[in-house]
């Protein structure tokens, strides 16, 4: 082809694609609008009867289902106690955390971490071993209540993060835990 049916074509082209752009002429006459029948005024609608008031009973947990708070409300707490060097769980321990397992039934798309903890004595490679001792302790426990799991996972912090500042052995005992923490 040549340069100048080339350009002509273009040419072409371009003044098909500006006459599509145009904006369309409004008919020359509009249509009437079309008629409209007046409503009927409407008959006064009677008051309605005033309903009895009915009390609703107080929430006895606010918080969000499935949530942290949820947990503490509902499931006793969310922290158990270990005794001085140990991962055994106690009665107590126990009782604390079948409500934690319950409440696991309860909320079946909750995940969570158990986090293992202990107080200021042994080195810190000691107290890491002895927190994941501690986190897997519970995580056996709420799996042999049934737990999945796949729902279950551990972590240790060892003597790094402690609930309570001190070394009497107030402070220590409150350090001894093992945490069941809601993963979001």
């Amino acid at each position: 082809m040549h340069r100048s049916t080339l350009r002509l074509i273009l040419l072409a082209g371009v003044g098909m694609v500006l006459a599509a752009c145009q904006p369309k002429k409004p008919p020359a006459t509009l249509a009437p609008p079309p008629a409209t029948a007046r409503p009927e005024p409407a008959a006064p609608t009677p008051a309605p009867e005033p309903v009895a008031k009915v009390e609703m009973p107080a929430a006895t947990n606010s918080a969000v289902p499935g949530s942290q708070e949820d947990l503490r409300a509902q499931a006793g707490g969310d922290t158990v106690l270990f005794d001085y060097d140990s991962y055994e769980l106690s009665a107590e321990a126990r009782g604390v955390l079948a409500q934690h397992a319950q409440w696991l039934k309860t909320n079946p798309a909750v995940r969570v971490t158990l986090a293992g903890h202990c107080d200021e004595r042994g080195t810190r490679e000691y107290n890491l071993a002895l927190g994941d001792r501690r986190a897997n302790s519970v995580k056996n426990f709420l799996a042999g209540q049934g737990i999945d799991v796949s729902r279950l996972s551990t972590i240790s912090y060892g003597k790094e993060r402690p609930a309570a500042e001190g070394t009497d052995e107030a402070a220590m005992a409150g350090n001894r835990r093992a945490v069941t923490m809601v993963a979001g």
